[in-house]
This record gives C-alpha cells, sequence and structure tokens, in this order.
C-alpha cells in the first residue's frame, strides 16, 4: 500500500458492505482495482477464482491480468478477470444447455449481426438500407431485456415498430436454429438463466465470493440486473466509476446505474478519488468548469500536484482546412523541438467526417498517423473469411458462416443453386448445411454443382472431424485445403499468415471466442505516429499533447443530440472525457466554416466555450484576409446605448413565421448579436436579431 493516497488506501481495504468508489479522471482506478483484487487475494485469503472481475474492454481486462499478475507475482491464468460479455460466454459455454441451446454456439460481431439481419430484410421485401437502424434498436430491446415476444405484446402493431417486431422475432428465431448468440444475447440470456434456475444462480453466487466491477457509470440494464443477482447474497461488490466519464447512452448504457448504487444498495460505502495523476492543474480547471453545469452528478473537485501546467489553448479559424493545417503545423513545431515524439500527439473528434481535413493536412506535412476505430484486423475480410470456415467447422448450424464462404473461394455455385438450398432450409425447419447435404441425397442439382458442393460437404466435415493441437493448426489446415489463399493478393495473405501465427498454441473454442468479442476498443496503440479518433474511442487512453477539434455548434455538441437537456449533458460529457486526456498541453479549436455532408455550413462556436474560465486559456485570435475572426464566447455585459436589445435565457419571443419560442441564448455585440430560440413546433434556431424581426412576449 505504500504507493496509494489514503482515500484508495481506504477502498482497499474496506470490503465488509457493499463500496461504491467515484474515481475521477486520471484519478489511478486501474490500480486501486489491482490492489484490491491482490489484498483480498493475500489478505483476505479469498482464491483468485472466488473473485469476479468485470472489465468493459478486452484491453483493459489484459492490463489488470498483467497488473495483478505481478503484483502477485504469479500466473493468474484461472482468475475470472474480462469484460461483461466474456464473463457471461464463459458461463454459458458451460450452463447454456438448461435454456436448450448446444455449448458449441458461435458468436455473432456486429457484422455477422448486420448480415443476417439484410439477409432477413431482403426475403421480408423491407427497405435493405434500415438494417443499421434495426440492428441498434434490437441491440436496445435486449440491454433492456425485452425479448421478441415481449417486444411484439408490447407494441402498437403500426409503423416501424409493427416492421421491427416482425424483424425481431425472425432474427432470434434464425439465431436459434443456427445455435448462435450475439453480443446482447451474451448479457440477456446469462440474466435468464439465472431467473430460471435458482439452483445454478446459488452455484454461482457462491463461486463468486466478492465481485469487483470497473467502469461502472457504462453498465446497462442487463448488466446491472447481472450484478445485482450475483451479488445480492452476500453483497460483497465494489463498483468504480465515474458518472462524469457516462459517454455511451446509444448504446443503452445508464448512468443511473451509478447515481442510484447507495439505494440499490443500502448501507453501501461510497469513497471519491480526486486526486489526479494524469493532467496538470488548467487542464483540469477547465474540464471542470466545463462538466460543473451538468446537473445529474456527484460533485468532485480534482486536483493535483503536477503544478499548474500551460495555460489551455484555444483557437477560431475561418474554415475547418486552416484548421487541420494549424493542428498539424503545431505538431510540427512541437515535434521539431524535441520534446515530443509522434506517438504523445492525439486528435479527437465527433464524427468521422471530421478526420477527412485532418488526414490531408498531416499528410501534407509528412507527419505519420493512424486512424483508429476504422476497420479493425479481425474485420477484414479475408480475416472474416477464414474464420468463418473455422466456425462453420464447429458449428455447422451457423448459417451465416454457411453463406460467407459456400462460395468462398468461387465453386461456380450460382444464385438459383443457392435459392434451393434456402428453400429447403425453410422447408425443413433446418440449417443450411443440413439442407445442402438433404439436396444431395436427391438428384434435382445440375451434375458439376452437385460435385462441387459434395466437395465442400466432405472438407467441412473433415476440418470438423480432424484432431488439432492448436487454433493454429486448424487455420493452417483450412486455408491450405480451401483454396482460399490461391485467391488473395500479397498483402491480404500477409494478414491471413499473421491470423495464423497469433492463432498458434491457443485453444480453438476460446480463440475464436476471443476474435469474436474483439472491438475497436480493444486496438493497440503502440507505434510512433499521431493519433486520430473519435471522442468515443478516446475513453481509456492518454496523451502528453491532446488537440480537440470541432468546438461548434452542432458539431460539439452534435446537432443529432440538441433535443433535451440529456443528450446536451451526455455531450457535455464527452466533451469532458477528451479533455482529461491531456496530460500536459490541451488545444481547443473550431472554425467558421466547415463541410459536413457535402455541404459548407456557418459555424457558432460550441455552447461549451463559454463555460471555460478565461484565465486558464490562451485565447488565440486567428485574421483571415481583411476578415477578423472573433472569439467571444464570454459574454459582455449589455451597455443601454447597445442598437439591438438583449434576450435573456428563459424569456419568450414572438417570431412572425414561426411563431411563439423560448430564448435558450443570446450572444454577441451591436449588430453581430444573435439569439438560440427553440420553437416547439419548428425546433432550435439560431437568429441574427437585426434580421429576425423578434418580439418580446
Amino acid at each position: 500500500m505504500h504507493d496509494l493516497n489514503p482515500q484508495q488506501k481506504e477502498a482497499l481495504t474496506y470490503t465488509d458492505n457493499p463500496l461504491l468508489i467515484f474515481a475521477g479522471a486520471g484519478s489511478g482506478k486501474t490500480r486501486v482495482m489491482a490492489h484490491k483484487f491482490s489484498y483480498l487475494n493475500k489478505v483476505r485469503k479469498l482464491p483468485q477464482d472466488s473473485i469476479l472481475t468485470v472489465t468493459f474492454t478486452n484491453k483493459a481486462a489484459n492490463e489488470m491480468r498483467g497488473r495483478i499478475s505481478s503484483l502477485l507475482d504469479r500466473d493468474i491464468g484461472s482468475a475470472w478477470i474480462g469484460t461483461f460479455h466474456s464473463q457471461c460466454g464463459r458461463i454459458l459455454r458451460r450452463e447454456i444447455k438448461a435454456l436448450g441451446y448446444n455449448n458449441n454456439f458461435s458468436i455473432y460481431d456486429d457484422d455477422d449481426q448486420c448480415n443476417l439481419i439484410r439477409h432477413i430484410l431482403k426475403e421480408f421485401k423491407i427497405y435493405e438500407a434500415l438494417y443499421k437502424g434495426i440492428a441498434s434498436r434490437i441491440s436496445l430491446l435486449k440491454s433492456s431485456l425485452i425479448g421478441p415476444r415481449e417486444f411484439l405484446a408490447s407494441g402498437d402493431g403500426f409503423g416501424f415498430d409493427e416492421k421491427l417486431a416482425k424483424v425481431y422475432v425472425r432474427y432470434q428465431d434464425e439465431l436459434r436454429r443456427s445455435n448462435a448468440l450475439d453480443f446482447d444475447d451474451l448479457i440477456m440470456l446469462s440474466v435468464r438463466l439465472f431467473q430460471s434456475s435458482p439452483k445454478l444462480l446459488e452455484k454461482y453466487q457462491e463461486r463468486f465470493s466478492y465481485v469487483l466491477v470497473d467502469e461502472f457509470q457504462d453498465t446497462n440494464y442487463a448488466q446491472y440486473e447481472l450484478l445485482k443477482l450475483l451479488a445480492k447474497g452476500h453483497k460483497k461488490i465494489c463498483v468504480v466509476g465515474d458518472d462524469d466519464q457516462s459517454i455511451y447512452r446509444f448504446r443503452g448504457a445508464n448512468i443511473n446505474n451509478i447515481l442510484n448504487f447507495e439505494r440499490d444498495f443500502p448501507g453501501a460505502k461510497m469513497i471519491k478519488l480526486e486526486q489526479n495523476y494524469r493532467s496538470t492543474q488548467n487542464i483540469l480547471d477547465v474540464s471542470g468548469a466545463v462538466i460543473l453545469r451538468n446537473n445529474k452528478r456527484k460533485n468532485k473537485k480534482l486536483w493535483t500536484d503536477r503544478g499548474v501546467g500551460e495555460k489551455v489553448h484555444y483557437c477560431w479559424l475561418g474554415t475547418c482546412r486552416e484548421e487541420a493545417v494549424h493542428i498539424a503545423r503545431m505538431i510540427k513545431d512541437y515535434y521539431l523541438k524535441g520534446a515530443y515524439n509522434y506517438r504523445d500527439f492525439a486528435i479527437f473528434y465527433r464524427v468521422n467526417l471530421q478526420s477527412r481535413a485532418l488526414e490531408e493536412a498531416l499528410r501534407n506535412e509528412g507527419l505519420p498517423y493512424r486512424v483508429l476505430g476504422g476497420i479493425s484486423f479481425y474485420q477484414r475480410k479475408e480475416i472474416k473469411d477464414v474464420v468463418s470456415y473455422m466456425r462453420l467447422a464447429l458449428n455447422t448450424g451457423d448459417n451465416v458462416s454457411f453463406r460467407r464462404v459456400v462460395n468462398n473461394p468461387p465453386r461456380g455455385i450460382g444464385a438459383s443453386v443457392l435459392g434451393k438450398i434456402e428453400n429447403e432450409a425453410k422447408k425443413k425447419s433446418v440449417a443450411l448445411f443440413d439442407a445442402l447435404k438433404s439436396l444431395l441425397k436427391r438428384d434435382n442439382l445440375a451434375a458439376p454443382a452437385k460435385g462441387r458442393l459434395a466437395e465442400f460437404v466432405r472438407m467441412i466435415e473433415g476440418f470438423s472431424a480432424a484432431r488439432y493441437r492448436s487454433a493454429g493448426d486448424m487455420l493452417k489446415n483450412i486455408v491450405e485445403k480451401s483454396g482460399y489463399a490461391e485467391t488473395l493478393e500479397e498483402e491480404r495473405l500477409r494478414h491471413v499468415d499473421e491470423l495464423v501465427s497469433s492463432a498458434e498454441g491457443k485453444d480453438i473454442k476460446s480463440f475464436l471466442d476471443s476474435v469474436a468479442l474483439f472491438t475497436n476498443m480493444d486496438e493497440a496503440t503502440g507505434g510512433d505516429y499521431i493519433s486520430l479518433m473519435t471522442l468515443h474511442n478516446a475513453k481509456g487512453l492518454e496523451f502528453p499533447v491532446v488537440f480537440v477539434n470541432g468546438l461548434e455548434e452542432g458539431v460539439l455538441p452534435y446537432c443529432k443530440a440538441m433535443s433535451s437537456e440529456d443528450e446536451i449533458a451526455e455531450e457535455r460529457r464527452l466533451f469532458y472525457v477528451g479533455m482529461t486526456r491531456a496530460k500536459d498541453i490541451l488545444w481547443l479549436t473550431g472554425s467558421s466554416k466547415r463541410r459536413l455532408y457535402s455541404k459548407v455550413q456557418e459555424q457558432e462556436p460550441s455552447r461549451f466555450l463559454k463555460d471555460i474560465p478565461r484565465e486558464c486559456c490562451r485565447w488565440v485570435e486567428k485574421i483571415t484576409g481583411r476578415q477578423t475572426i472573433r472569439l467571444a464566447p464570454v459574454k459582455k455585459k449589455v451597455k443601454p446605448e447597445d442598437t439591438f436589445a438583449f434576450y435573456a435565457a428563459g424569456c419568450r419571443v414572438k417570431h412572425p413565421a414561426w411563431g411563439v419560442g423560448v430564448v435558450r441564448d443570446c450572444y454577441g455585440d451591436g449588430d453581430d448579436r444573435k439569439v438560440m430560440v427553440n420553437f416547439p413546433n419548428f425546433g432550435m434556431k439560431r437568429l441574427a436579431i437585426r434580421f429576425a424581426n423578434l418580439e418580446k412576449i
């Protein structure tokens, strides 16, 4: 405990009742989690496999495992340390037969889920482009523990919900027929398993004598229900999180879980970790001033002994291209001064579209960069294809994998033959692979196609029957026997070789699960290059120098998140997360013109900038040609002699065309004064007062 502060020590040693740790940004929560596990094992004598430790990313789980192993100075291979999905997958591999599934189930990632939904939409003759929206809605329903039958019973039976219910029912039936689970099923079925089988629940309550949860603020309803089921007996649970960093509402995360923990676990103790080990005080003061404006939060005042540090820089430019060029040149200047390497720089943005101008500017300056959160290694086509062969061999009911590989590499099997297989599967209510075997026993397939399909079946059954020492050996055999490698270019073949190497010595089922559960958030950030990523992907990372770009209304906060205070609060938390990734230097930038969705738009500075204390910042004024770009995110006192009236937030006004609205903000001086008005029937409007013809009510 020698390297822990008093609050961290208290969090470590308190084990009698439920414990809620509010860990501010950069306050060493991973250190506390690792030390607490070690304390429970060494001092409290709990076996390492009796401490259920839940993280939100595989990367965080691996880091946690490494730290704990180092503290205990021994291998902890049997410990239950992993993400919600991996822990539930591990439980279901052992117990899912109680729910009527086979334990060799496939796990479908987001891409597999979307492919299956597109197939169903095509079959139902529903507009295929809806697949992403439907996948998102199904995910939110499952994270709320609402199955297809419950949704069907609660729906109004009209419009989009009727289509959604129809697709959801079919989607879940297809998963069942394929003996497959998607990400959300792993949690939902684990909850159902424990709810339907008290004996199994009791078994796992006894197995896990202590529960540790990281990033608790990002749990959804289903995940929290799972935790309550496992901990309700002994109440030996410690959750660590920060309500100010809850940024996954769009995935179903519920900030109320952390805010209501003390209500749900009476007698719970709360400890705040407020000493920050990452950032300078100026960065903490700026980010703290912004997040302070959120209402639903526990108050925290972060401090550091790293010193005041450099002032936060804010720069407003003419166009998004000028903004990108400015960022690239600043990075080059810092680098040439020798203080930082390229890996020390990160550029964050709200939406992926913003990266184009940044990439172009970095290329023009000859700076190395990498965009994180794009297509991950395991989502590459060649990797997905080879892994699909592996999945089909282990679970011949996996229809998504069957469709992917049956004609890959091309075997001359046309759409009519595939249609016959699909029809046979529907008629007999069996998997596609079994339907194909059934068709081969009859003579209604053309001889050439029949021969090729018979060879395909023999090959898959050969992969399935063979005994392999490791996942690497199985992949090697698949690549050689399938003929797939012969169709690949050199670079793609190199990726396949890399996959085979990474699978050497690994258990086949464990390897497949790890591939399925890998997400963009698990990508490595090593290498000497500048990191570009969205603010959502920045969670859990830190960099000496950070640029947050696009500080404009409609970008941050995002235009689609302006309909409610809760959404604005989430956007503010997202901004806060971005700022608190910075260790030494923080730049905030914006531009008065930005191309978004093929249209150049006039932009106003983000409302969040008005919350920043000016004494902590260096406000940079840029001049473009004859036009002075004025940075006035701070309201000036209104003088009586001003030409145009000042409208206070909350006052009501009347517009000739849009009727009565409520003022949300008023800023600027004289002829440049502008007002933001929310009109009930027309939404938020930004108006120049000199032209708006507004009437105060």
